[in-house]
């Protein structure tokens, strides 16, 4: 009689939800921590109050993961931002006692990433990059290409992009030293050769492959990344990428191409999304019929999860 009891209160608590909803506070509870690392002109948050991945660590920590959003600066070489990010790596493993993290990338933090998992492959379970130029991205080779290096335009260019990245250290209480022109080329074509030939581990090896699934201890690869420009009329960034676009031969999220986008394995490389779209970003105003990224991390951090990472 007892054990008939305990079975219908089981139905019972299953048709109220009960029993899913404890289910999902454990969906994103990975074994090792998540490190988000944001891209170029990023930054953790603003003021204490405009995250650059917005709403995305609260989603993840709701279901169970413990979530460090880390700062670098701004516009620099990647080689620079990866070891401001390494050290920030090694702080979140000697106070968690994980022995390792979970790194997700967007944009030139995709780079970064690659970075700290090639000098420090210990530290790292794995690489995940999002919307990352990983064969370069055709706005800075536009860019470069009509830069003269040490000229007039180089210069300003530099002046008041440095300038801005001051800035954006300041107001979320972070300042290192800008260089805006090591980080145009370490974005371009050229400079991504000479990074992936340093550090090839995930990089696929046709023009639009997948790359290797596990590098160094066991280390899994990951990306995705999006193809829509224009998704949100009221999206004041979707302008900007709109025009950014035109320069792509490609499909592309507005920076990135698609298969520049490649590394490891490929979730996938056609969400209806753009550069911004990617990170939840302006302020939550992405593509109505697409889905909310929001859910593509959640769904990922399940998918580390599962991997027992």
């Amino acid at each position: 009689m007892q054990s008939f009891r305990s079975l219908c209160l089981a139905v019972v608590a299953l048709c109220l939800g009960a029993l899913p909803a404890h289910a999902a506070d454990t969906y994103t509870k990975t074994r090792y921590p998540i490190v988000l690392a944001h891209g170029m002109a990023g930054f953790d948050s603003l003021f204490g109050v405009l995250d650059y991945f917005h709403g995305i660590p609260s989603t993840l920590a709701s279901g169970g993961a413990r979530v460090y959003v880390t700062q670098v600066p701004s516009f620099q070489s990647t080689e620079a931002r990866g070891e401001a990010l390494l050290a920030q790596v090694e702080d979140i493993v000697a106070r968690t006692g994980c022995g390792k993290v979970n790194l997700i990338g967007h944009s030139h933090g995709g780079l970064d990433v690659r970075y700290v998992a090639s000098v420090r492959p210990d530290l790292v379970a794995s690489v995940t990059t999002v919307g990352s130029p990983h064969k370069g991205a055709e706005l800075a080779n536009y860019l470069r290409r009509n830069l003269a290096p040490g000229g007039f335009s180089e210069g300003v260019l530099s002046f008041f992009t440095n300038r801005l990245g001051t800035v954006l250290g300041l107001l979320s209480g972070y300042s290192r030293p800008q260089d805006a022109v090591k980080g145009l080329d370490a974005l371009t074509g050229t400079g991504l050769s000479r990074y992936n030939t340093t550090f090839p581990s995930g990089i696929p090896a046709t023009s639009c492959g997948q790359g290797v699934a596990t590098g160094k201890n066991g280390q899994r690869y990951y990306s995705w990344s999006g193809t829509g420009v224009l998704t949100n009329v009221l999206d004041v960034s979707d302008g900007a990428l709109g025009l950014s676009s035109l320069v792509y031969g490609e499909s592309n999220d507005g920076l990135v191409g698609r298969c520049s986008s490649h590394f490891g394995t490929v979730i996938r490389d056609n969400y209806g999304m753009n550069h911004a779209d990617e990170i939840n970003q302006v302020l939550g105003l992405t593509n109505l019929f697409e889905s909310d990224p929001k859910s593509v991390y959640r769904a990922h951090a399940n998918r580390l999860k599962n991997a027992g990472l």
